[in-house]
């Protein structure tokens, strides 16, 4: 089935209906080299160049069929990812820092990833940060010139007083933005680890440079040279992988529930009393009844109800065992 340049369509009983696209049933299509950019996130995609004149349904069919390749492109770099996991956490546990630098895409991808761990795992705001080209304007209407002054990438990293102790991860699918390097060359400078995120083949240049390289290779996009579509999906895949690992391996999970989240809001607070529920066996109104006694701390009241020991001490059992529950109450699965 071919979808280059006309609608895909295939007949049933004399009539015509949009065929279903899959990853699998994409073709294989060598990709020639373009006249003007030999970015990869720059080409043309060959299996999308006749959309103009699809219908809805074949639009929908053949984005999601690309989407469906995003996650193989984010496995293979495994390794990479994984080494990024063990340099925030390095970070972390030298009292540094993750931040993330990028621009448009990149850079709200970033912020809203760093935005999310104090909610979810009980962060302070400035361990995971996010630098977006443009500032805080940025995020909610496009500053496309604002990636183009290497010169601000560095200032921010500055005023951010960016060490030793840190870990700078840029994004950048193109792999080119100008403010990203910037930031990371002056982030290098001042001693910090430095890690790449890009979507197109990285120059050995890149790799020698950087402490890691993460690029998930996902191919043209579907609108040529529109990275909000499978680089922004692999970018948050990415992301998502980084953080939640990294707090995983600090302490803020225990088998797979978020004890260290923050209940400042009724969602948050009702999950905060199931866990307790579900851990210690407890009803609800006694869920809630220590939950108010450990300070809203989930992680505290775990230790607090299966040591039997109070607040100050709970916590400063959790403060020697590096906040990892498990290491207190010899239960590393978290249940009951």
């Amino acid at each position: 089935m071919s979808l280059s340049g006309h609608r895909a369509r295939v007949s049933f009983a004399g009539t015509h209906r949009p065929a279903l696209v899959t990853a699998q049933s994409i073709p294989h299509v060598d990709i020639p080299r373009p006249m003007f950019d030999d970015r990869l996130t720059e080409q043309r995609n060959p299996r999308s160049e006749g959309i103009d004149a699809f219908s809805s349904l074949e639009l929908v069919d053949l984005i999601n069929a690309e989407d469906a390749t995003v996650a193989a492109a984010v496995r293979m770099e495994r390794e990479a990812i994984a080494r990024a996991v063990d340099l925030a956490v390095a970070a972390f546990q030298d009292g540094g820092r993750l931040i993330y630098v990028g621009a448009g895409t990149s850079g709200r991808l970033g912020v809203l990833d760093a935005a999310e761990m104090p909610p979810t795992f009980g962060t302070d705001p400035a361990l995971v940060q996010g630098i977006i080209a443009g500032g805080y304007d940025a995020l909610v209407r496009s500053q496309e010139g604002a990636e183009d002054h290497p010169e601000d990438g560095a200032t921010a990293i500055d005023e951010r007083e960016v060490g030793h102790e840190d870990f700078v991860l840029g994004i950048a699918t193109s792999g080119t933005t100008p403010y990203v390097h910037g930031a990371l060359g002056r982030a290098r400078e001042l001693g910090a680890k430095t890690g790449f995120l890009l979507c197109t083949p990285p120059s050995e240049e890149l790799r020698q440079r950087h402490d890691v390289v993460i690029a998930p290779l996902v191919g043209p996009e579907v609108i040529t040279g529109s990275t909000r579509m499978k680089a922004g999906t692999a970018t948050k895949l990415v992301l998502n992988s980084i953080t939640t690992s990294a707090m995983v391996r600090i302490g803020k999970v225990w088998g797979n529930l978020m004890v260290d989240l923050q209940a400042t809001c009724e969602k948050l607070e009702d999950r905060s009393q199931r866990i307790l529920m579900v851990t210690l066996g407890v009803d609800r109104p006694q869920a809630s009844e220590l939950l108010e006694a450990a300070g809203g701390s989930v992680k505290t009241a775990i230790v607090m109800r299966r040591l039997g020991v109070g607040r100050d001490e709970a916590v400063a059992l959790l403060a020697t065992a590096d906040g990892q529950v498990g290491r207190l109450t010899g239960e590393a699965e978290g249940r009951v």
